[in-house]
């Protein structure tokens, strides 16, 4: 009977496809992340459970900002990480050996202004203001509060941070950050607090914190869109940590084909994503027509291919270094892994 029972279970097993596979065979990994709409593929793979199906245990890991995440990449208590990609270069220049295997989406960041330094901007002016006259804004701004702008972004040396600056400095003209502007860094979600409590004039925001504060303030005003700010801006990247090595490689090319996966999913159907993407970062406090239409006006802006952003990620690594807020550039060649998403796109 036991002979019987064993050869009945082979048959099934062949019959059925449960075939032993290195690829499928269970690994739990710890792949680190902020809460942004830049990081909804994993969302996606989560709700969707494709991890699992493939035999994968991903365990997802919240941090409240880019450089915190870089803190547990470097003491190894992370495997991945999806989040900006300039803090991975300073990661790298200490030792660590992590690659960007696929982008998570682009120009996620714009500028938006409240109250005195909204005024006068019509509707149909947003995101499409000249440097001029966003200049011309400040100016009167300054003038007539008689004093300067407080702008949220992240902490420095985040993506949000920098790239602030380099709008400032190098869109908009101004020499000196200090004169035109007090950058005020705090996390995400008190970055979106505080210019809804009108704590600060302006903000770097991202989905889906725009459609949320111009939701509850209809007054409030994009100042610079993320393609105005810098075309193809680096948003979010999946980065994993030695992609190369035997205890990673078993899981990296799943892993990037289930992330390019979702991706393209959030790119054509972004309506399929809303419950994923809600039960991660609405928290019960955003109804599900607010994060529709922060996907649906993200859609364009998913897009998986580490190759759009290695020009302008090697713009922003030139202005740190420019400003002092890095000692030198590193290759910036050396980071992307292009590979795995070769193998992984659609």
């Amino acid at each position: 009977m036991k002979r019987v029972l064993l050869k009945m279970l082979a048959l099934a097993t062949v019959a059925f496809g449960w075939v032993a596979n290195p690829v499928q065979a269970a690994e739990s990994i710890r792949i680190g992340y902020i809460p942004v709409l830049g990081s909804s593929a994993l969302f996606v793979i989560d709700g969707e459970g494709w991890a699992k199906q493939a035999g994968l245990d991903v365990q997802l890991v919240r941090f409240t900002s880019g450089p915190q995440a870089i803190q547990a990449l470097v003491s190894g208590r992370i495997d991945g990480y999806v989040a900006g990609v300039l803090p991975l270069l300073q990661a790298r220049a200490h030792g660590v050996d992590v690659k960007v295997v696929a982008t998570a989406s682009i120009e996620e960041l714009s500028v938006i202004a409240r109250g005195a330094l909204a005024e006068g901007i019509k509707p149909e002016q947003e995101a499409g203001l000249t440097p001029d006259a966003v200049k011309e804004i400040f100016a009167r701004f300054k003038q007539d509060q008689k004093r300067l702008p407080r702008l949220a972004a992240q902490p420095a040396g985040s993506v949000p941070d920098t790239l602030l600056r380099y709008w400032l400095q190098k869109q908009l003209g101004f020499a000196q950050v200090n004169t035109v502007a007090s950058i005020v860094g705090v996390d995400i979600d008190a970055a979106q607090q505080a210019f809804l409590a009108g704590a600060v004039d302006g903000a770097v925001l991202r989905e889906p914190a725009l459609t949320v504060v111009k939701t509850r303030l209809p007054d409030a005003r994009i100042l610079a869109s993320g393609h105005n700010m810098m075309p193809d801006q680096p948003g979010s990247v999946l980065a994993i940590v030695k992609p190369d090595a035997a205890e990673h490689k078993a899981w990296a090319g799943t892993l990037t084909s289930l992330f390019v996966r979702a991706t393209t999913l959030l790119a054509q159907h972004p309506d399929e994503a809303v419950p994923f993407v809600q039960k991660a970062l609405g928290g019960g406090m955003l109804n599900d027509d607010v994060m529709k239409k922060a996907l649906e006006q993200s859609a364009s802006r998913f897009v998986s291919d580490p190759a759009r952003i290695v020009e302008s990620v090697k713009q922003l690594q030139d202005f740190e270094v420019s400003e002092g807020l890095l000692r030198k550039a590193e290759p910036v060649g050396d980071l992307f892994d292009t590979a795995l998403w070769q193998q992984a796109r659609p």
